[in-house]
């Protein structure tokens, strides 16, 4: 397993300020409203509030209530800038793999490690958004929301799979308890999962079988934070998700009279044609798990962040240069 602690997290951040920004922003319809991390009062307010700052910044993006994309403006890759007029949307994923603490982990990915001193400024290095492009990215999203907010006993990630099993194996020491989604009311914090591509995983019950029977092994998986669980009382839940069509972007499902989720949709987008567009839906998911964020968990500090990437190292240059690589060349060495 490739969990790591809280406090080990922080240690390895090396990003810019704005990763604490608490970006302001009028007041949306529906979900996320003009929620402030810093204003939070409560760690689920805290964990809401971090989702959904992300969420603005890059234009509220968003499924609707049948599973089909709404709105989007920009692509995870793309060097346009996010909502704040500053930050290139690829250099924000950047930030969540740094800001979760997680690039470290990932350091072996070709083109990893170029992403490491990049700034909003920064030349788009190929390889740094080759390395953004080949790497699902949702993972470490939902850890940098985790770690931003402050979660105490949480084990940032690059799987899914990672504190879905914590929450399973070690129901004391995780923040989340795990639950049938289809039979628990959601809450602002939760983590709502499914399990991607063909798998006997399908639901909650094989779901904790497989977990029983497999100690370390790996599962495709993706999970959304639960910003609003019927909130305003309007039937429905919205959560907010990195990775989903090349960006952060917020889902809708609907609550019933109970407060849980209502005819959860099941199963693949079987029969979706143009000719047969009922049968298409985003939100058609193998859902196997609601990982319920404890009661009463404390708020740990913020992050302590310092104003700009860490200096790279003296003599970070290349003598066999990649093009595009964004490392400088070595200069020749002195003649004799």
């Amino acid at each position: 397993m490739h969990i790591r602690g809280f406090a080990g997290a922080l240690a390895s951040l090396g990003m810019a300020s704005t990763l604490w920004l608490a970006t302001s922003g009028t007041a949306t319809a529906g979900g996320c409203g003009g929620k402030d991390p810093l204003q939070a009062r409560d760690l689920a307010s805290r964990i809401s509030a971090v989702a959904c700052r992300e969420h603005r910044l890059w234009y509220e993006p968003f499924l609707d209530i049948d599973g089909h994309l709404a709105s989007t403006t920009v692509a995870e890759m793309e060097t346009g800038l996010l909502g704040d007029g500053a930050t290139p949307a690829w250099k924000r994923v950047v930030d969540y793999w740094r800001g979760s603490g997680l690039l470290g982990e990932v350091a072996q990915r070709p083109g990893a490690s170029t992403c490491e001193y990049v700034t909003n400024d920064s030349y788009a290095s190929p390889n740094c958004r080759g390395f953004l492009i080949d790497t699902p990215w949702s993972a470490a999203f939902v850890s940098y929301v985790m770690v931003q907010s402050g979660v105490p006993g949480f084990g940032a990630s690059p799987s899914h799979i990672d504190y879905v099993r914590h929450a399973h194996r070690d129901p004391g020491g995780s923040p989340f308890l795990i639950a049938d989604p289809l039979a628990t009311e959601p809450a602002d914090g939760d983590l709502l999962c499914f399990v991607r591509g063909a798998s006997a995983v399908a639901d909650h019950t094989t779901l904790v079988d497989w977990l029983d029977r497999n100690g370390s092994g790996a599962l495709a998986m993706h999970c959304d934070v639960v910003v609003d669980a019927n909130g305003d009382g309007d039937g429905r839940a919205y959560l907010v998700g990195g990775n989903i069509l090349q960006g952060v972007t917020m889902r809708i499902l609907p609550i019933n009279r109970a407060g849980r989720f209502w005819n959860l949709p099941q199963g693949r987008n079987i029969g979706c044609r143009p000719d047969n567009a009922r049968a298409c839906s985003f939100n058609n998911q193998h859902w196997v798990a609601l990982l319920k964020l404890k009661p009463g968990l404390s708020m740990s500090p913020p992050p302590t962040i310092p104003a700009g990437p860490q200096a790279p190292p003296a003599q970070r240059c290349c003598v066999h240069c990649v093009v595009g690589s964004g490392v400088p060349r070595c200069p020749p060495p002195p003649s004799p």
